[in-house]
């Protein structure tokens, strides 16, 4: 989704610690990583990729299509508006902290410019033996036909793995993150995955929190076109209380665990009691 092993990522905030550190293990990946910025910082080089003071700058030189923002969150509203007018295609925004107000504006400014944002707040997206663009570990899966969609960072990471060692192979690893506002929705993913040649069968990891689940299990009950395996993180949360992410908010009903559950069995998914559980319904689902 957005992505493939043709894409020219620029890494945004490349001279900062963890944007060189990932442009390092990105690179080594192969995903094809020709440029970085940092303002001020134009003409350095960077593992071997060049810095521009500017995103425009950048695009300029090397054609690059795809952003990936490891800028600070009081400088990333600059940095994705940026990306956003100079036309990069895709951005995925692995920055945490940034004012949801800052996030509404940056979403309604992709949308209205036709270009995408992942995140923020997110892991990123796999493409196994494809293309890396984000912080998750690259030796976690391999290729297949199966796509998973995830609010979680590391417990994303957990369920890759028991996925793989289940025996399935990964067509796509796509975290969304778990930010009450942002770019792509969980809705926004299933809808691609079901049409998605490469991909079988999706896994879902939810979380406690907002509505995305509930409209994810809508459009999965009017549209069973493949089989659904869906996680709900949050079931021994105590009632009333924030925990995790930003998003992992519960109003009266709304949102909880038993809910989102609910939701999904409806829909006609499978729903997994543990991480571990999600291959063997993979297995179920498939088989059956």
């Amino acid at each position: 989704m957005y992505i493939n092993e043709n894409s020219k990522v620029l890494v945004q905030g490349i001279t900062g610690n963890q944007g060189s550190f990932h442009a390092k293990l990105m690179k080594a990946y192969g995903t094809k990583v020709v440029a970085g910025t940092s303002p001020g910082k134009g003409g350095q080089e960077i593992e071997g990729v060049p810095v521009f003071n500017t995103v425009a700058e950048a695009q300029a030189e090397t054609g690059c299509d795809t952003s990936i923002v490891f800028v600070p969150a009081k400088f990333a509203y600059d940095a994705v508006t940026e990306s956003i007018e100079a036309g990069i295609a895709m951005t995925c925004i692995i920055t945490e902290n940034i004012p949801v107000q800052d996030t509404v504006r940056l979403v309604e400014h992709a949308r209205k410019q036709g270009v995408a944002i992942v995140g923020p707040n997110c892991p990123g997206i796999l493409v196994p033996d494809r293309i890396k663009l984000g912080i998750m570990p690259g030796d976690i899966c391999g290729p297949g036909d199966v796509a998973l969609i995830s609010k979680s960072g590391t417990l994303s990471y957990e369920v890759t793995k028991a996925v793989s060692d289940g025996g399935f192979g990964i067509s796509s690893f796509l975290g969304i993150g778990g930010d009450p506002v942002r770019g792509t929705r969980m809705i926004d993913a299933i809808q691609y995955y079901m049409q998605d040649e490469d991909t079988k069968a999706i896994a879902i990891i939810g979380e406690i929190g907002g509505e995305d689940e509930e409209r994810t299990a809508d459009f999965i009950a009017s549209n069973p076109a493949k089989p659904v395996v869906a996680y709900i993180a949050g079931r021994n949360a105590p009632e009333g209380k924030r925990m995790g992410h930003a998003g992992a908010i519960i109003s009266g009903s709304s949102g909880t665990a038993a809910a989102k559950i609910a939701a999904f069995q409806e829909a006609g998914a499978l729903v997994a009691d543990t991480p571990w559980d999600v291959p063997v319904l993979l297995h179920k689902a498939l088989d059956d």
